[in-house]
């Protein structure tokens, strides 16, 4: 048993039939030969099923929206690359030359890629029982903690839904000012609750993020206002 192999004994539990698919699954697509990208694709897809399948369980009260919004917050790189990071995945990648060089091992889309890649390759080399307890090994705490999916909603969002709880009228945001050369605006918008004179600012680099900006601004004036 070599050093990746011990690894990935010690931390997932797992030993492969096929120890070229662990290989594969580490293999960068910077270094020569065939890479991790395929067998990336296939993990994404067994890491979305059993994330679902394990948010569906554990929140029986909560809706679709919700559980996509759930589902989203764990499988998203910053949040795969962080589990990477903790399992200590990026010292076993095999990178090129290049990457190596510039620390691709602690690149946030190689690290998750790479961790999709390992739940598909032990999906080929066992099935899907096998793949399942791997991602629930590797998740631990993860699933067990899971945020309330209010938390999740974007801040325009919860901001309608705190008016709206309150007979409140909706919230106005204006497109204040646009600053920049076209490649690198940045966009001011004001947010302004339509039954009060309260009102925030935001900026940022699309109308859109300005717009949640403001909005969380709001929400925590408002939560000020109610304490």
């Amino acid at each position: 048993m070599n050093k990746r192999e011990r690894w990935l004994s010690e931390t997932l539990d797992y030993r492969f039939r096929d120890s070229r698919l662990f290989e594969l699954a580490l293999t960068h697509r910077s270094s020569s030969g065939a890479s991790n990208e395929r067998l990336e694709f296939l993990g994404d897809a067994v890491l979305d099923f059993v994330v679902s399948d394990h948010v569906y369980r554990a929140m029986p009260d909560a809706d679709e929206g919700d559980l996509s919004r759930l589902r989203a917050s764990l499988v998203k790189d910053t949040s795969l690359a962080e589990l990477a990071r903790d399992l200590g995945l990026g010292e076993h990648l095999i990178l090129g030359s290049g990457e190596q060089k510039t620390g691709g091992h602690r690149r946030e889309s190689i690290l998750a890629d790479a961790l999709e890649a390992v739940f598909g390759a032990v999906y080929l080399d066992a099935g899907y029982d096998a793949a399942r307890a791997v991602v629930e090994l590797a998740f631990g705490t993860r699933f067990d903690e899971l945020p309330d999916p209010r938390e999740l909603r974007d801040p325009k969002t919860r901001l309608q839904e705190w008016l709206q709880a309150r007979g409140r009228g909706l919230p106005d945001y204006e497109l204040v000012n646009v600053s920049g050369k076209a490649h690198r605006q940045t966009f001011e918008v004001r947010c302004t609750v339509t039954d009060s004179e309260l009102a925030t600012d935001g900026d940022g680099s699309s109308r859109r993020n300005a717009e949640q900006q403001a909005a969380e601004r709001m929400l925590v004036l408002l939560a000020k206002g109610e304490s």
